[in-house]
Order: structure tokens, then C-alpha cells, then sequence
């Protein structure tokens, strides 16, 4: 059961960026798996242009109006959660620029290289929520 503003955005951005990124991995994955596979595609999630967008409010179907003095805090509504919570990214074909005599596209290098950079980005994601977690448990024990 999902508590609307429980936590900030950036905690909502990060599980989100995490279940993302696991979805890529899986995907990275399968292409290495099917490197020798005749006429197999690689394929990729593309989802970090769809998630600023998110955040941006543009998902959200309409924007919540600014404050109106630039000090003051801006609101939060329902809206800016769901936009967030409803981005899936993109399942894309990437062919390499020259396939093999067999069809396959899949160039092993190129995958490990994105194999390693979605780990990075997953594991600095998952540091950062451990982070922001650790900093509610001490508020939590703080507040004895």
C-alpha cells in the first residue's frame, strides 16, 4: 500500500530509477544471451527522457500553478506522485551499424560496456535510497 507524501521525490525518483534499471539489465542481458542467435535484434530501455518529464510535471495531464512568491514552498499534489509512478520507458531496437553474415546486430562489446554502465547507475541509485532510508531511521530514533 503506497502512502501518498510519505517521502520526497527524490526517494519516489530513485525506486523508480532502480525498477528501471533492473528492466534495462534484463534486457542488456538477453542480448548477450542471443549473440549468436541468427537475425536476433538488440534491443534497449529508454526511459531517462520519459522520467524528466515526469518530473517535470509534463505526464501529469496539467501542471500544479507556481507559488506565487518564488520563496514560497510549492505544492505537491496528487498528480505530480502518479506522473512519476506511471512512467514505463520504452522497449527500443538498437541494430548494430553493420549485423553479421547471419543477421544478428548484437555487438558484444558495445552490450558489456552498457551492462557496466546500467550496474553503476543502479548500484549509485540503490546508495542513494540506502542513504536517504538511514537518514529516516536516524530521525525515527532521534525522535525516542
Amino acid at each position: 500500500m503506497r502512502i501518498e507524501g510519505m517521502f520526497d521525490t527524490t526517494v519516489d525518483l530513485l525506486g523508480k530509477s532502480v525498477d528501471l534499471r533492473s528492466k534495462n539489465q534484463n534486457l542488456i542481458a538477453s542480448n548477450i544471451a542471443n549473440a549468436e542467435t541468427p537475425n536476433y535484434v538488440p534491443k534497449a530501455l529508454a526511459f531517462e527522457e520519459e522520467l524528466q518529464g515526469a518530473l517535470k510535471g509534463g505526464r501529469s495531464g496539467g501542471r500544479l500553478p507556481a507559488p506565487p512568491n518564488a520563496r514560497h514552498i510549492p505544492l505537491r499534489g496528487a498528480g505530480s506522485g502518479n506522473a512519476l509512478h506511471s512512467v514505463t520507458g520504452k522497449v527500443i531496437e538498437t541494430p548494430a551499424s553493420t549485423p553479421g553474415k547471419d543477421g544478428n546486430s548484437v555487438e558484444l562489446e558495445n552490450e558489456m560496456g552498457r551492462m557496466a554502465e546500467n550496474q553503476l547507475m543502479f548500484n549509485a541509485s540503490v546508495q542513494m535510497l540506502t542513504k536517504k532510508f538511514g537518514d529516516l531511521r536516524s530521525a525515527i530514533r532521534e525522535g525516542k
